[in-house]
């Protein structure tokens, strides 16, 4: 293992820095071949932004569980029809809902299985915290 070492001002007692520089290239070269390409970590980036709005986040939460038509999502989120409707049109642009029309009805569901894991993990995390 090649590593190499320069020594710089030592930071702040309990500092979460490194006190010395020290790269290990071996790892940085193992890191960088396994990096996703930017446009993938931006499509990312901006999923988890999407998410991150509690109505949204309400809403795949509902749709993870079952199928449901804008009337229902809006009684369960207590909210207007027009509002879970501005929510949803974000969604389904990021691929993270798609919906089906019976009739008149507009039924959304989860684009697929991985939504509802990554929400499954997401709260898993935020249950386990002390």
């Amino acid at each position: 293992m090649r590593a190499s070492k320069q020594v710089g001002a030592a930071p702040q007692a309990g500092s979460d820095l490194c006190e010395v520089q020290c790269v290990d290239e071996i790892k940085v070269r193992r890191a960088r071949s396994e990096m996703k390409p930017a446009p993938t970590l931006a499509a990312l980036a901006e999923t988890f932004r999407v998410l991150g709005d509690p109505t949204r986040l309400s809403i795949v939460w509902a749709l993870s569980r079952e199928e449901l038509c804008v009337c229902d999502l809006a009684n369960v989120l207590g909210m207007s029809q027009s509002a879970v409707s501005h929510s949803l049109r974000a969604l389904r642009q990021l691929r993270l809902v798609r919906y089906r029309r019976a009739g008149k009805i507009a039924y959304y569901t989860l684009d697929d299985a991985h939504i509802a894991h990554l929400l499954e993990e997401g709260v898993r995390h935020v249950e386990e915290a002390p």
